[in-house]
């Protein structure tokens, strides 16, 4: 297989048949509460392909320079978690000084990109992952991989968001309303995409 063959593989499986949120139920906290608006899923989901791609970077070249090869692999999780609360403390500070509103509108969800599971997953299992070939993955493999995993959670981010703003013109009852509706949809939506686990790419 090619290279471009490779990366399409890694495209569509970060994307569709192991995206974080609806396979390995990663990073649910903003999944929920970010998507009652379209504009804030859209920021969000933007700074956490951001923080995802640049994490994957950072956090690969910590595993291979830093912690392999004086032995410090058991730090690895502490290391990563460091390694992205800067990142994010990066991007808080871009989208205050850029974008006020979008940052009042993200509030306590852009912080908490530093605990977002789904983040740290990625660059966890960058550090295992294997090509086609048996190889493992290169540090262009763990960015692209970053990049796609972060596209994937964007994507049912905005797919949530617009679902979500569409229920709220559908009148039901008092008690569905809010995070009784939003975790019966999130549900259906992973059932949804369960069905491309089935496809060998």
């Amino acid at each position: 297989m090619t290279y471009l063959g490779e990366i399409f593989v890694m495209a569509m499986t970060a994307i569709f048949i192991q995206n974080f949120i609806l396979s390995r139920f990663l990073g649910l906290c903003p999944y929920l509460g970010v998507s009652k608006k379209l504009d804030s899923a859209i920021g969000m989901g933007l700074a956490v392909i951001f923080v995802m791609t640049l994490a994957s970077a950072f956090c690969y070249l910590i595993d291979i320079f830093l912690l392999r090869r004086f032995g410090l692999e058991y730090l690895q999780t502490i290391a990563f978690i460091l390694t992205i609360a800067a990142l994010v403390q990066f991007v808080e500070m871009v989208i205050q000084k850029n974008a006020p509103a979008l940052y009042k509108s993200l509030g306590v969800f852009l912080p908490l990109i530093t605990t977002n599971c789904a983040v740290l997953g990625v660059a966890i299992l960058n550090t295992g992952m294997l090509r086609s070939d048996g190889t493992a993955y290169n540090f262009l493999d763990s960015v692209l991989n970053g990049f796609f995993s972060g596209v994937g959670f964007t994507l049912m981010l905005l797919a949530m968001a617009g679902i979500r703003m569409r229920l709220e013109m559908v009148e039901m009852p008092k008690s569905m309303k809010g995070m009784p509706i939003a975790l019966i949809l999130a549900g259906t939506m992973a059932l949804a995409f369960y069905g491309f686990m089935g496809f060998k790419i």
